[in-house]
């Protein structure tokens, strides 16, 4: 579901807006406005996704209202003028409606934005699924799913795969910790950190990985025993 507003100085153009976002089940017209200023307003509290932004208003224009937007929503321009439609793009608005537009248009519009949302969502998340280690002068990136368990030597830890060799980094386990996410790696010992999907059992204060037995530290049973009660 994207969230969004409208501005534009004409109340039937919004209008044609809000009746075109009822039709629209992955759209949630939030509110609209014919005063840019009160539109700023909102914008700073309240972010959105998406802001239909008429661009020849009486009191400015939607490029320099764009410019003086905190936050980043993708824009689509609404305007009756076809000349601004370039420096609209230029500022890399979603899309262009030359008023006035049928619901079809205004759907194929709607439906890059989604596209775009989608496209940046899978970036990000992809970008988590990565850390980039210096290795002998060099930068080594590594796909966090495939790091089954992690040793700590000191100021070094060495990084055990699935899928490769084993990787001995320099950094301490402290700043290694602040680097995983907490949701996917645990803690067991003062040497150990585990990947939660490669565990296959545990017993007997021991984990059972599939080459390897970790030993859970006395000070991590509570913590590592509570959270696979919760499990």
């Amino acid at each position: 579901m994207m969230n969004a507003i409208a501005l534009d100085d004409e109340p039937i153009a919004l209008d044609i807006i809000a009746n075109f976002c009822e039709r629209i089940d992955t759209l949630k017209l939030e509110k609209t406005f014919t005063s840019p200023d009160e539109a700023l307003k909102y914008l700073h509290r309240f972010p959105i996704d998406l802001l239909f932004l008429d661009i020849q208003m009486p009191s400015t224009t939607g490029l320099a209202f764009s410019e003086k937007i905190k936050t980043n929503p993708m824009i689509i321009f609404t305007t009756a003028h076809s000349e601004y439609a370039v420096e609209g793009f230029e500022i890399k608005a979603i899309d262009y409606l030359l008023k006035p537009f049928s619901f079809e248009r205004f759907a194929q519009a709607v439906e890059k934005a989604h596209q775009f949302k989608s496209l940046m969502i899978n970036k990000v998340t992809d970008e988590k699924k990565y850390l980039s280690f210096r290795v002998d002068y060099s930068m080594v990136n590594i796909n966090i799913d495939t790091i089954e368990y992690i040793e700590c030597f000191a100021d070094y830890v060495k990084l055990f795969f699935t899928d490769r060799k084993n990787l001995l980094v320099r950094i301490t386990m402290k700043e290694l910790i602040n680097k995983l996410p907490s949701n996917e790696f645990i803690r067991v010992h003062r040497s150990y950190i585990i990947h939660l999907d490669h565990i296959i059992s545990i017993r007997n204060k021991k984990i059972l990985l599939k080459n390897i037995e970790i030993p859970i530290g006395q000070s991590y049973l509570e913590s590592t025993s509570q959270l696979f009660k919760d499990k």
